[in-house]
């Protein structure tokens, strides 16, 4: 329900954990410049921590794939018809939209037969595959935020309003004293990043241990830094692990993935966002991504770009090796790590193409910019009839 009539309604959708955080930091910079704002929306423990009222739990519709969708397909068709109801009942000043396009296009196109403004945070990445829908951005979408260095070049080419406001990762972003600088002769520990979503946790994670058993074999004194998103059940994620620790010294680290980055000597990590986090503080990885084959298959008829992890599409190179569905065999993954490890000049050569990576990324103040342009298009929508 709706709060006092002296505040204004924002409805948030961010349907993924990094979506979640970022919408957190974005609702705090908007309640700071307007404390008169009411939120309501999708979100998970970072929104509702914002004070988001979620009307649906982000966890019941994060799901990876083409495929993959169908078996959530109630609860989303549940979670839509709830946005639908609320978008009539509360009549929003301003909805913002956080990646998950499949989903958010479609409330789009609803909020906009109702009038109401649309602010799309984090683009989809239309730039990589499935292009056609731009046309659909540009009928939809009021303005864009984006956080990759070329995608406002890409949206103004198509005549829609973009801004690029630096990454969110950036706003959080401090160094790490790396524990291995302490240290003449490291141990060399692996951080394993499996994922915030529970298929992609099952298609990948296996795969990742089953490579840390061989790279014990090869490296006796290696460790393994297994991490759990903070949406993810530590119990569940053990489940897998546990049957490898008679052979690895593996530890599972819940949440904070930063413990993680200041004792890893490398990184396992399956692509998405983390990635370019892990670039931020200059540690060489290795990406793997594996989903149903028939994603895959349908997934590559559209794609139409060289690289699938963030670090290389913003490098535009192989900066750092990715391993896509029948390459991420537990062999293959040990190898490349292993060679990578036992290679101190292409480490050196990657720590260097990282720290080029992250001065692409712009400068700290994404939520600032963002919560700018949202209360612009609040302040535009309060002086047109609806």
């Amino acid at each position: 329900m709706k709060e006092p009539s002296s505040q204004k309604c924002v409805m948030i959708i961010a349907g993924e954990t990094s979506g979640d955080a970022h919408g957190a930091h974005l609702v705090r910079a908007m309640k700071k410049k307007d404390p008169s704002l009411f939120f309501c929306g999708i979100g998970g423990d970072a929104l509702r921590a914002a004070g988001v009222n979620t009307l649906v739990d982000a966890k019941e519709l994060s799901v990876v794939g083409i495929t993959e969708v169908f078996a959530k397909l109630p609860k989303v068709l549940d979670a839509v018809s709830i946005i639908k109801k609320n978008l009539r009942r509360l009549s929003p000043e301003l909805i913002i939209l956080i990646d998950f396009p499949d989903f958010n296009l479609h409330i789009a196109s609803i909020a906009k037969k109702q009038g109401v403004p649309v602010l799309y945070y984090v683009s989809p990445q239309i730039w990589a595959w499935r292009s056609g829908r731009i046309s659909k951005i540009k009928r939809l979408v009021d303005h864009m935020a984006v956080i990759l260095p070329f995608e406002k070049d890409y949206y103004t080419r198509h005549n829609i309003p973009a801004t690029f406001v630096g990454n969110p990762l950036l706003d959080s972003y401090s160094p790490i004293e790396k524990e291995s600088d302490k240290v003449a002769n490291p141990t060399p520990v692996i951080g394993m990043l499996p994922g915030s979503r529970v298929s992609e946790i099952k298609r990948n994670l296996p795969y990742m241990l089953a490579s840390a058993s061989i790279l014990q074999q090869r490296f006796k004194n290696m460790k393994f830094l297994l991490s759990v998103a903070p949406s993810i059940s530590k119990e569940w994620v053990e489940s897998f692990a546990n049957p490898y620790k008679k052979t690895c010294r593996i530890e599972i680290v819940s949440g904070d993935i930063l413990e993680i980055f200041a004792k890893s000597t490398m990184v396992i990590a399956v692509s998405g966002t983390v990635t370019l986090e892990t670039a931020m503080h200059g540690i060489p990885l290795v990406i793997i991504y594996r989903i149903s084959p028939v994603s895959y298959m349908l997934g590559r008829a559209l794609v139409n770009v060289d690289h699938i992890g963030l670090v290389n599409i913003v490098a535009n190179e192989r900066v750092v090796p990715e391993l896509i569905q029948e390459a991420a065999t537990p062999g293959n993954i040990a190898r490349t790590v292993g060679d990578m490890l036992n290679s101190p000049l292409e480490l050196k050569r990657i720590k260097e193409k990282l720290s080029f990576v992250k001065s692409m990324m712009g400068e700290p103040g994404a939520s600032e910019k963002t919560a700018d342009i949202g209360l612009s298009l609040l302040k535009s929508n309060a002086s047109t009839p609806r």
